[in-house]
């Protein structure tokens, strides 16, 4: 009998099958994030004083999904606001609602919290815009991006 999904803070025991999803999240964007930063972020996740916020989702034992989101200030609200900045499923478990269950947690964790506003954004072509649709329609904002 399969287990439910569970959403919860990334422990340290999480990290061998976090970095399998994270490795995985990389190679759909055609990314290649540095060793060191790789090791950076998931500090950043378990450091309670970080602004960022790791989440995961277990089913069966292991790690099924993630969601790494940033709390940060704002200049148009009292409240944080909440970027979504990565979101991935394991390919072996989508279609299963885990996408849906990691944004519906920080939805609930926005609103116990007191967040006044959570966000993300992605590439226009990305098939898990029907999810994201689902939750809110994209806006008409264009990202500019300039790297440092």
């Amino acid at each position: 009998m399969s287990e439910a999904v569970v959403i919860a803070d990334a422990r340290p025991g999480d990290e061998a099958d976090w970095r399998r999803l994270w490795a995985g999240y990389n190679a759909f964007y055609e990314a290649d994030v540095a060793p060191q930063i790789t090791d950076r972020t998931w500090q950043r996740i378990l450091d309670p004083a970080s602004p960022m916020l790791g989440r995961v989702a277990r089913r069966d034992g292991s790690l099924a999904g993630f969601s790494i989101a940033v709390l940060h200030e704002g200049t148009w609200v009292a409240g944080p606001v909440c970027y979504l900045e990565d979101l991935f499923v394991d390919p072996a478990c989508r279609g299963m609602g885990i996408g849906r269950s990691l944004i519906t947690d920080l939805v609930s964790l926005g609103k116990e919290r007191g967040w006044s506003c959570l966000y993300w954004h992605t590439r226009q072509d990305n098939p898990a815009r029907a999810l994201y649709d689902s939750f809110v329609q994209a806006d008409d904002f264009v990202r500019y991006r300039m790297d440092l």
